[in-house]
């Protein structure tokens, strides 16, 4: 078989065989393929795409290029959750204590920010302690445990994706949702669990710009689990501003904290309790919808979800105090307010921008190897559609080194203004 013909068949727009993709994938584990020939299937790809049974094979091909997941030790049924990645996106830090007060199991994969999005690993290793690798044996022992742990995928898991995913990212071949979904759905499914809610972001600052192509994306993904049996399901939900009030590391597991509390921002919270209701009924540990937003919201009146927060930090190293002492937490050596320049209602709060302007401070990394500052970030304690008066609180800025003058401008221009009031934006726009 030689790869050059596999890159004609595809630039011809033909459907490419199960074993022409796997010795695609298996050249590129081996690194027998040179990535210039990679990079010209990648984007013949791009430019025709894949059937459905392409994605599929492409799918699992992937996921066993590495180890896989052996879940079945742990009693009951195994749930997991994934966000395609926004700006102040910490659900994962509140929303898995949330329902695993309730008795789903939670053994949780996750991944590091790059560019303006953040990374659950990043956020957790805030935290001083928390050990984010564990065996096999330590990971399933501490979910029939404590019911949840949260962990960094190995880097003997899905190797493949790893490789192309760092290609895409220079070959301009990032945009395709068949190499997306596959993507994703590989390192999901190499995880293990029974059912996967993906909460597919859609605005401008997510991967996906449009609902439509959102859409498309969610149902790829859904098709994907549910040829394998898994029960998927999907929320599109919106990152046209950042979700919650913080962006950066450590303030925004405080966030999270404050949010098992019963003191978080009411979009985060929401979104909390909304999707997880929905992994309730995926667990069947609910019979309807309501139900399971009643279980979670007495979760948290309670304190049993703010209780298996500190139970997961514990057992994995972490210092628990955090979450009576935020102060524990990494500290900036700077807190500079910004105020709003004029009167009106906010028609525009760039989470995009946001997020690079946090990123830029140190709170997340533009190339991999970048270090980050856990301590650095901004809270924004405003939503499109709130009214502010000239001289309000717009921003903080949490920061170690000193603010320029271009950088405060363009956080400043980050903020739209009209003189009419405008309606709020909508938290979720579907459900799949």
């Amino acid at each position: 078989m030689r790869f050059l013909d596999i890159i004609e068949k595809k630039k011809d727009k033909k459907e490419l065989t199960r074993e022409e993709i796997q010795f695609w994938i298996d050249g590129v584990v081996r690194e027998e393929i040179p990535e210039y020939q990679s990079s010209a299937l990648l984007m013949a790809i791009v430019l025709n795409g894949m059937s459905e049974r392409e994605t599929v094979d492409l799918t699992m091909i992937m996921r066993d290029s590495g180890d896989v997941y052996d879940l079945s030790l742990i009693a009951g049924i195994k749930a997991d959750k994934h966000s395609t990645g926004g700006v102040g996106d910490k659900t994962t830090l509140a929303l898995g204590p949330l329902v695993a007060s309730q008795g789903v199991k939670i053994a949780k994969m996750s991944g590091r920010g790059l560019g303006h999005t953040g990374g659950t690993l990043d956020k957790l290793e805030s935290i001083p302690g928390y050990r984010i690798a564990l065996s096999n044996q330590e990971l399933i022992d501490q979910v029939n445990r404590i019911g949840i742990a949260v962990i960094g995928q190995s880097d003997t898991s899905v190797p493949a994706d790893k490789k192309l995913y760092a290609l895409r990212d220079v070959t301009a071949t990032v945009e395709s949702i068949p190499l997306i979904a596959s993507s994703i759905m590989s390192k999901k499914l190499a995880c293990g669990s029974d059912t996967i809610l993906l909460d597919v972001k859609v605005g401008e600052g997510a991967f996906m710009a449009n609902q439509e192509e959102a859409e498309i994306l969610a149902k790829q993904m859904i098709s994907i689990g549910r040829s394998l049996g898994k029960d998927v399901r999907a929320e599109i939900s919106n990152m046209d501003q950042p979700l919650g009030f913080a962006i950066g590391n450590a303030l925004e597991v405080i966030e999270a904290i404050d949010t098992l509390k019963g003191q978080g921002p009411k979009d985060f919270t929401d979104l909390c309790i909304y999707s997880g209701a929905t992994i309730l009924q995926q667990a069947k540990l609910c019979e309807n919808h309501k139900e399971g937003e009643d279980l979670l919201r007495k979760a948290i009146e309670d304190g049993s979800a703010l209780v298996k927060l500190k139970e997961l930090i514990s057992a994995q190293g972490g210092d628990p105090g955090v979450v009576d002492d935020p102060k524990r937490l990494p500290q900036a050596k700077s807190i500079t307010p910004v105020y709003a320049s004029r009167e009106g209602w906010l028609n525009r709060v760039a989470s995009r921008e946001l997020g690079i302007l946090a990123m830029e401070l140190g709170a997340g990394r533009a190339k991999k190897e970048d270090p980050v500052n856990h301590a650095v970030g901004l809270v924004v304690p405003h939503k499109i559609g709130d009214f502010v008066k000239a001289g309000d609180l717009l921003c903080s800025i949490y920061h170690d080194q000193p603010l320029d003058e271009m950088w405060l401008s363009r956080l400043q221009a980050a903020f739209g203004y009209q003189d009419s009031a405008c309606e709020a934006l909508p938290l979720i726009y579907k459900t799949i």
